[in-house]
């Protein structure tokens, strides 16, 4: 997401104008205004202290499906559906027998 996009969201979740923010972040308001026109980009340490002021704060998250392995996907949706209904059906059995195992040595501690 684009610094203007992201602050101008953050500042009205937080109901405030761009005059308002800018005394708490210790931004000029015309600073604000050109981030979120796009004209200027900000310094990172500026768009948190402006995020912050809103509330909210940066976070590093990887971007969605990086780091996923894909191979389990691509051999499921090769088998045929019976065959995928069999393996759901033999992992639920598993799961029941795990349970029951768990069951059967919780009440052999007491």
């Amino acid at each position: 997401m684009r610094a203007a996009r992201l602050l101008r969201w953050a500042r009205r979740r937080a109901g405030l104008s761009q005059r308002q923010l800018a005394e708490p972040a210790g931004v000029p308001q015309s600073t604000i205004g050109r981030i979120e026109s796009g004209a200027s980009d900000p310094r990172l340490s500026t768009l948190r202290r402006l995020l912050r002021a809103c509330g909210f704060d940066l976070e590093v998250e990887p971007l969605v499906g990086m780091g996923v392995d894909r191979s389990q996907f691509r051999e499921t949706l090769a088998l045929t559906p019976e065959r995928r209904i069999a393996q759901v059906e033999h992992m639920a059995l598993q799961i029941v027998a795990l349970r029951r195992a768990m069951i059967a040595a919780k009440a052999r501690r007491k």
